[in-house]
């Protein structure tokens, strides 16, 4: 008889275990009989410690995992007196005490839509079927609000707002019974101040926004929000439109609920909320008003159910290998130039390396497949109904530009999600070998002039590039004279008072506009052409600015320059008429000035520019931003809270209030 131990038997066993037959030795089964039950024991109490609940053999029931809310409503823990306190006033209104005290996990929504929110407002709505989905799932949802952030009219700048609002949801995560949580994204800052709070608080958390506009049309020809405000104001500067005019065609371009339908910030940081794994796949650019919005709402609430059950958290999922597909990503849909920041934030927060030379050496060469404005003609409705993400995402799979293998919030892998799903529309989404433009990521320049600063290529014109970029002896390199203007109502004020001729090669400068200065970083840097240029036919001139541009905008402005002015960077001692030489190909930005005049500039004009360009604080939260936050090169993020990461990992266990 030989041995039947599966070819494990315990080191002490004599028995011959090669197949030939032997004799049963009884205190060799005695032996592993013990070594199995001590392990036995062993993998009990690490599921204890995991937070599962052991059932006995005897009971018959299937291992059950303890949920996190459980600290607040379970009755057999040596606090359950305090049970009932922590339930009492959530059943005031409605809710049962077998809902609360069954073990179910309970999910939070973050809700971010509200009528001064009106970008995310349909989230109201939407939020409803993510509660269907989440009960369906056997979950109980718990729907909250944070802080609103509404781009278009959040003065002076919502960028204020992404890490006010990222404060507070990890307060709520941390400190409320949640098992995870729907983080309803949509306008600009929600999606990065969401993100940023999962990777600080890492529970297990997934996306979902709240979709784009309809495509606006004016007269027959498609009108993209945001993008048809910067077309408009060059008409109403030229005097072809007046008043009205410009105001029937920016509104022109919302003729919807939902966020903007041009590839700006909403849809590019939307996308990249998918592209790193963390909302399902094909979700970002479903149209608002589109029956298939309500119907991701739906398996986003079963989604996240399964994703507590199995423990799936962003730690699992943002990884360096996402950050990477998201890099590339952007690039490949001419995404906006603020996602640069904000996934730079959201990763400092993961505990994630990444900087701005990541953005140029891993995104630069990717080519640019997506035809949607600025950088293209279509408008979100047409991208979506030609495949959208995924379609542009199995191009970058086939050509081996993505990593395959990283977990998303589905349990599948990102080459699982996307391999196939190429488009039938060639128009909108380009195949990889036939792109709108290569090499249409973003640089990274540095110099004399500042540190760090980037532009998104995917948006440089012809008529820039053969005003600026096509000298047969110095290809992509150009010498500017300079216009300095200290913040936007000095430029507002006197953009049009100047002698330049139009054939004259100028570049327009805006200082004072940084996260520390202005405060918050404002969307002004994209800045018009005097009048007489623009009458003349010349659009696009060089811009460079500390501070950001719409997302919606397609100037190939040199934007985040870093450090600003207002903190002792070299645009303060800019002035009118000095030199600027680029050179995109060496990544080079340098000032056209001796080292003895800059080193003399900055020791008799600097220490007073920067006071004129630092306006006062107008609330305690803009003194607080100024005290804690990073340039735009690092994020924008706060000093201080980059420190706290992976909390509910660390902390398990939160204090009682009673």
């Amino acid at each position: 008889m030989a041995c039947n131990l599966n070819n494990s038997c315990a080191e002490e066993c004599n028995n011959d275990c090669n197949g030939a037959d032997a004799a049963p030795d009884i205190e060799d089964y005695k032996t592993k009989v013990k070594s199995l039950e001590e392990q036995n024991q062993t993998m009990k109490q690490l599921l204890k410690e995991l937070g599962h609940d052991i059932q006995s053999e005897e009971a018959g029931k299937p291992l059950k995992r303890k949920f996190r809310s459980a600290q607040w409503f379970s009755r057999d823990t040596a606090e359950s007196g305090l049970a009932s306190l922590y339930a009492d006033r959530y059943m005031n209104f409605g809710f049962t005490k077998e809902e609360l005290t069954s073990g179910k996990p309970i999910i939070g929504i973050a809700q971010t839509g509200s009528d001064i929110a009106p970008c995310n407002r349909h989230h109201i709505q939407i939020a409803k079927r993510v509660k269907q989905g989440i009960i369906q799932a056997g979950g109980v949802p718990m729907e909250f609000p944070m802080h609103p952030i509404q781009e278009s009219s959040r003065r002076p700048t919502a960028t204020l707002d992404r890490n006010l609002a990222y404060l507070g949801v990890v307060e709520v995560l941390h400190s409320y019974p949640l098992d995870g949580v729907v983080l309803l994204t949509g306008c600009d800052k929600t999606t990065p101040a969401l993100l940023m709070a999962a990777a600080t608080v890492n529970l297990p958390s997934i996306c979902l926004n709240v979709g784009p506009m309809l495509n606006g049309r004016r007269k027959g020809t498609l009108i993209g929000t945001g993008t048809i405000m910067w077309r408009a104001r060059e008409l109403k500067a030229e005097g072809a439109i007046d008043d009205d005019e410009f105001f029937d065609m920016v509104t022109a371009g919302s003729p919807s609920v939902g966020h903007c339908n041009t590839m700006g910030t909403a849809s590019s940081m939307n996308a990249m909320a998918e592209a790193l794994g963390m909302a399902l796949p094909g979700s970002a650019s479903i149209p608002a008003a589109y029956r298939e919005r309500m119907q991701y709402a739906y398996r986003t609430g079963q989604q996240i159910v399964e994703m507590v059950h199995q423990d799936r958290k962003p730690s699992e999922i943002l990884t360096r290998k996402a950050f990477e597909n998201a890099i590339v990503t952007n690039t490949a849909i001419g995404g906006s130039s603020n996602c640069p920041i904000h996934l730079i934030a959201i990763a400092r927060h993961m505990g994630v390396d990444l900087d701005m030379d990541d953005w140029d050496r891993l995104g630069f060469h990717i080519p640019l497949l997506v035809n949607v404005q600025p950088a293209g003609e279509m408008l979100c409705e047409d991208y979506y109904h030609a495949g959208s993400l995924p379609a542009v995402m199995a191009e970058l799979l086939d050509a081996n530009k993505l990593h395959p293998e990283t977990l998303t919030c589905n349990g599948r892998t990102t080459g699982e999600n996307v391999k196939g799903k190429h488009s039938w529309d060639r128009n909108t989404i380009r195949a990889y070998d036939k792109p709108m433009k290569k090499n249409a990521g973003f640089i990274h320049l540095k110099g004399t002039l500042f540190d760090s600063a980037i532009m998104k290529t995917s948006v440089i014109s012809e008529q820039f590039r053969k005003a600026f970029l096509e000298d047969p002896e110095h290809p992509n390199s150009f010498t500017c004279r300079v216009r300095v203007f200290d913040g936007p109502e000095h430029y507002e004020e006197t953009v049009d008072n100047d002698d330049s001729n139009p054939d004259d090669k100028v570049v327009l400068v805006m200082r004072g506009a940084g996260p520390i200065g202005y405060p918050g970083a404002p969307e002004v840097v994209n800045m018009r052409a005097p009048k007489k240029f623009l009458q003349a036919g010349v659009r696009s001139l060089p811009c460079i600015g500390d501070g950001r541009q719409s997302g919606t905008s397609g100037s190939p402005s040199i934007l985040h320059v870093s450090p600003e002015a207002a903190i002792g960077g070299n645009l303060a001692i800019l002035k009118d008429g000095d030199m600027v030489k680029f050179d995109l190909d060496k990544r080079g930005v340098d000032l056209l000035l001796s080292d003895e005049e800059i080193k003399s500039r900055r020791a008799s004009i600097m220490t007073e520019k920067m006071k004129q360009l630092t306006v006062e604080s107008h609330t305690p939260w803009q003194e607080i931003f100024r005290n804690e936050a990073t340039q735009l090169n690092e994020g924008m993020v706060l000093k201080t809270a980059v420190k706290y990461q992976r909390i509910i990992d660390k902390h398990p266990q939160v204090r009682h209030n009673h």
